[in-house]
């Protein structure tokens, strides 16, 4: 289906693989964009970084819109609502591996209208990133 993002089963697959290797996955989200619920106190330049383990939050939902959960900050319960596009980065803590997304790509497949099927320019070539 055109126009889908892969972001949301990125971070469901790199979360899984965070996870079944014994490490920490984080969220990097950029706190500026809207529809960002998390706690103020927590943000810096705008990005906050969160914990996604199991053992620090529960109820996580990894939806294809919307990462939600409940967690603790400072000991104070709250709900985390994030839209995907806001998610820049999942990491394993321990090791720093894992993806870093294009802040760009959502904003990019919501603007205006799609591209012309007969469009003359040749097709770009395949665009990977280095996952270290």
């Amino acid at each position: 289906m055109p126009g889908t993002s892969k972001r949301p089963y990125l971070l469901r697959a790199l979360h899984e693989w965070a996870l079944d290797a014994g490490y920490t996955p984080y969220l990097l989200i950029d706190a500026s964009l809207p529809g960002v619920d998390v706690p103020d106190s927590y943000v810096e330049d705008a990005r906050i970084v969160l914990n996604i383990s199991p053992v620090a939050v529960r109820d996580l939902d990894l939806g294809n819109e919307w990462v939600s959960f409940g967690g603790r900050f400072g000991g104070v319960a709250r709900q985390v609502l994030v839209p995907v596009s806001a998610c820049l980065a999942i990491y394993a803590r321990e090791t720093g591996e894992g993806m870093m997304f294009d802040a760009d790509e959502e904003n990019a497949k919501t603007d205006g209208d799609p591209a012309p099927e007969d469009d003359p320019s040749p097709p770009a070539g395949p665009h990977l990133k280095v996952i270290k």
